[in-house]
C-alpha cells in the first residue's frame, strides 16, 4: 500500500503534522468507519468518516464520528443551505478522485465546502481517511479544520 497519496501530499504542503496508519480493510464490513476504528484499536468517536453530499444541488463534504449518522437538516443549516442529500457513490468517486471506502476530505480533485462535527474538537487527535482503503491519517482535529477551511458544527442526527 502506498503511504503517499494526494491526501498526504496536501497535508504536507500545508505543513500539517500527521502520522500514517494502515489496517486490514474489510470490503464486506457493515460499517467501514467502525471496522477501521476496531482495527486501529481506537474509539469510534476518534475515527471520523468522510461523506459526500449535495447541498442545494452543489457538492459538499461532511466529516463525522464513524458511529454516528449525519443529519441532512443540520448539515444544510451548518453550510448555509436549504436542503442536503447524500451524493451517489459514483458521483462522489468522480468528484473526489477517490474510491468509496477510501475517500479522504484532503486532496480531493476540487475543494468543496466542508463541515466537521464539532464534537471532534474535544478529542486529542482524530483519524481521517488517507485517500486509500485501509489507510488512516492521525492528526489534531483543529489542524484538520484549518486544512479543510471547514465549518465546525453539530451535524449528527
Amino acid at each position: 500500500m502506498a503511504k503517499t497519496t494526494r491526501a498526504t501530499q496536501a497535508l504536507s504542503r500545508l505543513g500539517v503534522n500527521f502520522t500514517v496508519h494502515s489496517y486490514d480493510y474489510d470490503p464486506d464490513a457493515e460499517s467501514i468507519g467502525l471496522q477501521a476504528a476496531e482495527a486501529l484499536g481506537e474509539p469510534p468517536s476518534r475515527v471520523l468518516k468522510t461523506l459526500m453530499a449535495e447541498l442545494d444541488g452543489k457538492p459538499v463534504c461532511v466529516v463525522l464520528p464513524s458511529d454516528h449518522e449525519v443529519s441532512m437538516k443540520k448539515l444544510a443549516a451548518a453550510l448555509g443551505g436549504k436542503s442536503a442529500t447524500m451524493m451517489k457513490p459514483g458521483d462522489a468517486e468522480r468528484l473526489t478522485g477517490y474510491h468509496v471506502g477510501g475517500i479522504s476530505p484532503f486532496g480531493q480533485k476540487k475543494q468543496v465546502p466542508t463541515a466537521i462535527e464539532e464534537a471532534a474538537l474535544s478529542e486529542p487527535h482524530v483519524f481521517l481517511n488517507g485517500g486509500q482503503r485501509g489507510l488512516q491519517l492521525r492528526l489534531d482535529p483543529r489542524d484538520a479544520i484549518r486544512a479543510l477551511k471547514a465549518v465546525p458544527a453539530s451535524v449528527v442526527a
